[in-house]
Protein backbone atom coordinates (compact mmCIF):
# COMPACT_ATOMS: atom_id res chain seq x y z
CA UNK A 1 0.00 0.00 0.00
CA UNK A 2 1.12 3.38 -0.79
CA UNK A 3 1.30 6.51 1.93
CA UNK A 4 -1.10 7.97 -0.49
CA UNK A 5 -4.11 4.63 -0.27
CA UNK A 6 -3.98 5.80 3.61
CA UNK A 7 -7.44 7.37 3.94
CA UNK A 8 -6.00 9.56 7.13
CA UNK A 9 -2.00 10.17 7.19
CA UNK A 10 -0.38 9.13 10.54
CA UNK A 11 2.43 12.03 9.76
CA UNK A 12 2.14 15.20 8.28
CA UNK A 13 3.50 15.90 4.87
CA UNK A 14 6.94 17.78 4.32
CA UNK A 15 5.07 20.73 2.90
CA UNK A 16 2.62 21.12 5.83
CA UNK A 17 5.82 20.36 7.86
CA UNK A 18 7.57 23.70 6.30
CA UNK A 19 3.77 25.22 6.38
CA UNK A 20 3.76 25.57 10.28
CA UNK A 21 7.78 25.98 10.81
CA UNK A 22 8.52 29.07 13.28
CA UNK A 23 11.50 30.97 12.83
CA UNK A 24 14.11 30.72 15.75
CA UNK A 25 15.52 34.37 16.60
CA UNK A 26 18.89 32.01 17.73
CA UNK A 27 19.42 29.41 15.33
CA UNK A 28 17.60 30.32 12.07
CA UNK A 29 18.80 31.51 9.00
CA UNK A 30 20.37 30.60 5.68
CA UNK A 31 22.95 27.73 6.11
CA UNK A 32 22.56 27.28 9.46
CA UNK A 33 22.69 23.71 11.11
CA UNK A 34 18.94 24.33 12.58
CA UNK A 35 17.71 24.43 8.94
CA UNK A 36 15.69 21.30 7.81
CA UNK A 37 18.08 19.65 5.56
CA UNK A 38 15.85 19.04 2.56
CA UNK A 39 14.63 23.11 2.23
CA UNK A 40 18.55 24.06 3.03
CA UNK A 41 19.66 25.39 -0.75
CA UNK A 42 23.31 26.11 0.99
CA UNK A 43 22.84 22.12 1.67
CA UNK A 44 22.08 21.18 -0.76
CA UNK A 45 24.48 23.29 -3.24
CA UNK A 46 27.71 21.45 -1.59
CA UNK A 47 29.83 19.67 -3.55
CA UNK A 48 29.30 16.76 -1.16
CA UNK A 49 25.34 16.68 -2.55
CA UNK A 50 26.36 15.82 -5.67
CA UNK A 51 25.17 12.46 -5.80
CA UNK A 52 21.88 13.56 -4.36
CA UNK A 53 21.45 16.45 -6.77
CA UNK A 54 22.05 13.55 -9.52
CA UNK A 55 19.50 10.92 -7.93
CA UNK A 56 17.05 14.16 -7.88
CA UNK A 57 17.70 15.20 -11.61
CA UNK A 58 16.88 11.41 -12.55
CA UNK A 59 13.92 10.87 -10.53
CA UNK A 60 12.06 14.86 -10.99
CA UNK A 61 11.99 13.97 -14.89
CA UNK A 62 10.62 10.42 -14.54
CA UNK A 63 7.75 10.84 -12.29
CA UNK A 64 6.51 14.34 -14.25
CA UNK A 65 6.23 12.20 -16.87
CA UNK A 66 4.60 9.19 -15.39
CA UNK A 67 1.93 11.69 -14.27
CA UNK A 68 1.58 13.19 -17.59
CA UNK A 69 1.07 9.20 -18.89
CA UNK A 70 4.30 9.90 -21.29
CA UNK A 71 5.07 6.31 -22.01
CA UNK A 72 7.11 6.16 -25.25
CA UNK A 73 9.09 9.11 -26.88
CA UNK A 74 10.48 9.81 -30.83
CA UNK A 75 13.30 11.88 -30.10
CA UNK A 76 14.57 14.32 -32.47
CA UNK A 77 17.87 15.69 -32.55
CA UNK A 78 19.38 18.23 -34.56
CA UNK A 79 20.88 21.67 -34.25
CA UNK A 80 20.22 24.73 -32.38
CA UNK A 81 21.61 26.74 -35.65
CA UNK A 82 19.24 25.81 -38.17
CA UNK A 83 16.02 28.43 -38.41
CA UNK A 84 12.73 28.36 -40.00
CA UNK A 85 11.74 29.22 -43.58
CA UNK A 86 10.43 32.10 -42.59
CA UNK A 87 13.41 33.23 -39.99
CA UNK A 88 16.11 32.10 -43.06
CA UNK A 89 13.86 33.81 -45.74
CA UNK A 90 14.02 36.96 -43.25
CA UNK A 91 17.90 36.42 -42.90
CA UNK A 92 18.71 36.59 -46.76
CA UNK A 93 16.51 39.73 -47.43
CA UNK A 94 18.32 41.39 -44.67
CA UNK A 95 22.03 40.39 -46.27
CA UNK A 96 20.64 41.34 -49.92
CA UNK A 97 19.99 44.55 -48.46
CA UNK A 98 22.99 45.31 -46.56
CA UNK A 99 24.80 43.85 -49.74
CA UNK A 100 27.60 42.41 -46.83
CA UNK A 101 28.89 39.23 -49.55
CA UNK A 102 30.30 37.59 -45.97
CA UNK A 103 26.51 38.09 -44.65
CA UNK A 104 24.71 37.13 -47.50
CA UNK A 105 26.89 33.60 -47.61
CA UNK A 106 25.53 32.53 -44.75
CA UNK A 107 22.16 33.62 -45.20
CA UNK A 108 22.09 31.32 -47.70
CA UNK A 109 23.35 28.29 -46.50
CA UNK A 110 21.14 28.87 -43.60
CA UNK A 111 18.40 28.99 -45.93
CA UNK A 112 19.43 25.62 -47.81
CA UNK A 113 19.58 24.02 -44.16
CA UNK A 114 16.11 25.79 -43.18
CA UNK A 115 14.65 22.84 -45.03
CA UNK A 116 15.49 20.66 -42.28
CA UNK A 117 13.05 22.26 -39.98
CA UNK A 118 10.46 21.90 -42.24
CA UNK A 119 10.94 18.44 -42.56
CA UNK A 120 11.32 17.89 -38.84
CA UNK A 121 8.21 19.85 -37.96
CA UNK A 122 6.27 17.97 -40.55
CA UNK A 123 7.66 14.82 -39.10
CA UNK A 124 6.50 15.37 -35.75
CA UNK A 125 3.15 16.39 -37.04
CA UNK A 126 3.03 12.92 -38.81
CA UNK A 127 4.32 11.53 -35.78
CA UNK A 128 2.09 13.04 -33.21
CA UNK A 129 -0.81 12.77 -35.75
CA UNK A 130 -0.89 8.84 -35.92
CA UNK A 131 0.14 7.84 -33.02
CA UNK A 132 -3.16 9.75 -31.52
CA UNK A 133 -5.10 8.00 -33.94
CA UNK A 134 -3.93 4.47 -33.44
CA UNK A 135 -4.00 4.93 -29.82
CA UNK A 136 -0.41 5.09 -28.83
CA UNK A 137 1.18 6.56 -26.07
CA UNK A 138 4.14 8.01 -27.56
CA UNK A 139 5.37 11.83 -27.80
CA UNK A 140 8.13 13.80 -29.46
CA UNK A 141 10.76 14.34 -27.31
CA UNK A 142 13.70 16.66 -28.12
CA UNK A 143 16.48 18.86 -26.28
CA UNK A 144 14.09 22.13 -25.58
CA UNK A 145 16.03 24.65 -27.34
CA UNK A 146 15.99 26.83 -30.86
CA UNK A 147 16.44 25.26 -34.17
CA UNK A 148 15.14 21.56 -34.79
CA UNK A 149 14.34 21.04 -31.45
CA UNK A 150 11.59 23.60 -32.09
CA UNK A 151 11.19 22.40 -34.95
CA UNK A 152 9.92 19.19 -32.89
CA UNK A 153 8.08 20.98 -30.53
CA UNK A 154 6.63 22.75 -32.99
CA UNK A 155 5.32 20.24 -35.17
CA UNK A 156 3.51 18.02 -32.06
CA UNK A 157 2.22 21.60 -30.65
CA UNK A 158 0.40 22.37 -34.29
CA UNK A 159 -0.88 18.56 -34.49
CA UNK A 160 -2.58 19.34 -31.04
CA UNK A 161 -0.37 16.65 -29.08
CA UNK A 162 1.99 16.82 -26.07
CA UNK A 163 5.85 17.51 -26.32
CA UNK A 164 8.72 16.65 -23.94
CA UNK A 165 11.63 19.78 -24.04
CA UNK A 166 15.06 18.19 -22.16
CA UNK A 167 16.59 21.69 -21.63
CA UNK A 168 20.39 22.07 -20.12
CA UNK A 169 21.74 25.03 -18.50
CA UNK A 170 24.58 26.71 -21.01
CA UNK A 171 27.05 29.39 -20.21
CA UNK A 172 25.14 31.10 -22.76
CA UNK A 173 21.77 30.43 -21.39
CA UNK A 174 19.69 27.80 -23.86
CA UNK A 175 15.84 29.34 -23.14
CA UNK A 176 13.30 26.90 -23.88
CA UNK A 177 11.24 26.96 -27.14
CA UNK A 178 7.40 28.28 -27.08
CA UNK A 179 6.07 24.70 -28.31
CA UNK A 180 6.97 22.48 -25.55
CA UNK A 181 3.92 21.31 -23.28
CA UNK A 182 4.38 23.33 -20.13
CA UNK A 183 4.57 20.40 -17.74
CA UNK A 184 6.97 18.64 -19.76
CA UNK A 185 9.19 21.65 -19.68
CA UNK A 186 12.84 20.63 -17.86
CA UNK A 187 15.81 21.17 -17.21
CA UNK A 188 19.21 19.79 -16.36
CA UNK A 189 22.30 20.56 -14.69
CA UNK A 190 24.02 17.30 -15.14
CA UNK A 191 24.42 16.19 -19.37
CA UNK A 192 25.02 12.80 -18.62
CA UNK A 193 21.24 12.59 -16.63
CA UNK A 194 19.72 14.45 -19.67
CA UNK A 195 20.77 11.97 -21.93
CA UNK A 196 19.86 9.42 -20.27
CA UNK A 197 16.53 10.62 -19.93
CA UNK A 198 16.26 11.08 -24.30
CA UNK A 199 16.89 7.41 -24.01
CA UNK A 200 14.92 5.79 -21.28
CA UNK A 201 11.58 6.23 -22.67
CA UNK A 202 12.52 6.22 -27.10
CA UNK A 203 11.05 3.70 -29.52
CA UNK A 204 13.15 5.53 -32.02
CA UNK A 205 15.91 8.05 -32.67
CA UNK A 206 15.67 10.59 -35.65
CA UNK A 207 19.11 13.14 -36.23
CA UNK A 208 18.88 16.08 -38.07
CA UNK A 209 22.08 17.51 -39.21
CA UNK A 210 23.70 19.22 -36.32
CA UNK A 211 27.35 20.12 -34.44
CA UNK A 212 28.96 18.88 -31.74
CA UNK A 213 25.91 18.36 -28.90
CA UNK A 214 23.98 16.40 -31.74
CA UNK A 215 27.56 14.35 -32.94
CA UNK A 216 27.72 13.67 -28.90
CA UNK A 217 23.85 12.37 -28.30
CA UNK A 218 24.32 10.25 -32.04
CA UNK A 219 27.30 8.32 -31.09
CA UNK A 220 26.22 7.90 -27.44
CA UNK A 221 23.05 6.32 -28.75
CA UNK A 222 25.10 4.27 -31.28
CA UNK A 223 27.88 3.15 -28.70
CA UNK A 224 25.05 2.03 -25.79
CA UNK A 225 22.93 0.02 -28.78
CA UNK A 226 26.64 -1.76 -30.54
CA UNK A 227 27.65 -2.77 -27.04
CA UNK A 228 24.47 -4.17 -26.08
CA UNK A 229 23.87 -2.08 -23.10
CA UNK A 230 20.65 -0.46 -24.71
CA UNK A 231 17.97 -2.27 -26.79
CA UNK A 232 18.22 -1.87 -30.16
CA UNK A 233 16.05 0.69 -31.89
CA UNK A 234 15.73 2.47 -35.37
CA UNK A 235 18.18 5.65 -35.53
CA UNK A 236 17.28 7.43 -38.47
CA UNK A 237 19.72 9.94 -39.80
CA UNK A 238 18.30 12.79 -42.06
CA UNK A 239 19.37 14.05 -45.19
CA UNK A 240 22.04 11.32 -46.47
CA UNK A 241 24.56 14.01 -48.44
CA UNK A 242 25.31 15.72 -44.99
CA UNK A 243 25.84 12.47 -43.23
CA UNK A 244 27.79 10.50 -45.92
CA UNK A 245 30.05 13.66 -45.50
CA UNK A 246 30.70 13.76 -42.49
CA UNK A 247 30.96 10.35 -41.21
CA UNK A 248 33.21 8.10 -43.35
CA UNK A 249 31.61 4.91 -42.64
CA UNK A 250 33.27 2.83 -44.94
CA UNK A 251 36.65 3.80 -43.40
CA UNK A 252 35.68 2.70 -40.09
CA UNK A 253 34.47 -0.84 -41.66
CA UNK A 254 38.26 -1.07 -43.70
CA UNK A 255 40.00 -0.26 -40.40
CA UNK A 256 38.09 -2.49 -38.34
CA UNK A 257 37.19 0.07 -35.89
CA UNK A 258 33.32 -1.47 -36.51
CA UNK A 259 32.05 -4.68 -36.74
CA UNK A 260 30.60 -5.55 -40.17
CA UNK A 261 26.95 -5.23 -39.72
CA UNK A 262 27.45 -1.73 -37.19
CA UNK A 263 26.81 0.26 -40.59
CA UNK A 264 23.44 -1.37 -40.40
CA UNK A 265 22.44 0.30 -36.87
CA UNK A 266 21.24 3.54 -38.89
CA UNK A 267 18.99 4.13 -41.86
CA UNK A 268 19.20 7.39 -44.23
CA UNK A 269 15.85 9.41 -44.70
CA UNK A 270 15.29 12.36 -46.73
CA UNK A 271 11.83 13.03 -46.14
CA UNK A 272 9.32 13.28 -43.18
CA UNK A 273 7.35 10.48 -45.09
CA UNK A 274 9.87 8.43 -45.60
CA UNK A 275 10.81 8.28 -41.73
CA UNK A 276 7.62 7.44 -40.86
CA UNK A 277 7.45 4.58 -43.36
CA UNK A 278 10.60 3.14 -41.41
CA UNK A 279 9.02 3.50 -38.28
CA UNK A 280 4.75 3.24 -38.98
CA UNK A 281 5.44 -0.55 -38.28
CA UNK A 282 7.08 -1.33 -35.28
CA UNK A 283 5.73 -3.11 -32.66
CA UNK A 284 5.30 0.07 -30.40
CA UNK A 285 3.75 2.52 -33.09
CA UNK A 286 1.55 -0.53 -34.72
CA UNK A 287 -1.12 -1.07 -31.89
CA UNK A 288 -1.53 0.50 -28.76
CA UNK A 289 -0.49 -1.27 -25.14
CA UNK A 290 -1.98 -4.17 -23.72
CA UNK A 291 -3.99 -3.12 -20.85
Amino acid sequence: MKPTDVPTRNFPTAREECRTLQPHPDYDGPGSAYELAFKDESFLLRQDMRAVRMQLELMKPELLQDEQGVKSTIVIFGSARIPSAEAAQALLSAAEASGDETQLRVARSKLAMSRYYEEARRFAQLVTTACADRGCPVVVATGGGPGIMEAGNRGAYEAGGKSVGLNIVLPHEQYPNPYITPELCFRFHYFGLRKMHFLMRSVALVCFPGGFGTLDELFESLTLIQTGKSRRRPILLFGREFWSRLLNIELLLETGMISPGDEQLFHYVETAEEAWRVLENQPELSSPPTP
